[in-house]
């Protein structure tokens, strides 16, 4: 999600779809994170620093509600890509508990009981799990959450990583985005946003 430019193809498909004075787009990433970082109730293990688990939310929140100021939010979606880290560490058993806490934090922080959320599915970079041992996981595990809710969208992302990237060199199944990619993936986010905000 780091390297998504919002501005580029996301937040212009969804101004179109409901108004510049409509849409409100807070984007706050931080590549290779694994999502202790934002779940703020993980208990820490050793080899994990206790004083990063919750803060990137922190900083999302901060941001977000300088964003908001006292203006009422109809509706919340909430754009996520991550996971990579999480499955090189082999920590699938505990990914949907986490991200269920994300959304619940969300939830309460931001008053809303019903939160859109868009997951970009992980892609097809490590297939054999050779570098990151639950890639495969993650990847059924984000589908099936996406599936098992009806307020949750999956982006297919397979195809994304193939082509030019950022410093002019050819790509094929990468673990970052070719500078289409990155493009296409917005508007993917975006037509997937739009569908659940218009549910």
């Amino acid at each position: 999600m780091a390297g998504l430019d919002p501005n580029s193809s996301f937040t212009p498909a969804v101004t179109e779809a409901f108004g510049a004075d409509n849409v409100i787009v807070v984007k706050h990433a931080q590549g290779g994170q694994p999502i202790r970082r934002w779940d703020k109730q993980w208990v820490a293990t050793d080899g994990q620093n206790a004083k990063q688990i919750g803060d990137l939310y922190d900083q999302l929140m901060t941001k977000t509600r300088e964003a908001i100021g006292d203006q009422p939010m109809q509706s919340v979606t909430f754009v996520w890509m991550q996971g990579e880290r999480d499955a090189r560490e082999q920590l699938a058993d505990l990914y949907v508990d986490s991200f269920n806490r994300v959304v619940a934090q969300l939830k309460s922080d931001l008053g809303h009981d019903r939160i859109n959320v868009v997951i970009g599915r992980l892609s097809d970079f490590d297939m054999n799990n050779e570098t990151y041992p639950h890639w495969t996981r993650m990847r059924e595990l984000q589908v099936s959450y996406a599936d098992e809710n009806s307020r949750v969208e999956w982006v297919d992302t397979d195809d994304l990583n193939d082509g030019v990237n950022k410093n002019g060199k050819t790509i094929k199944d990468d673990l970052h985005y070719s500078v289409d990619g990155y493009e296409e993936f917005g508007r993917r986010l975006a037509d997937k946003a739009i569908g659940l905000i218009g549910k």
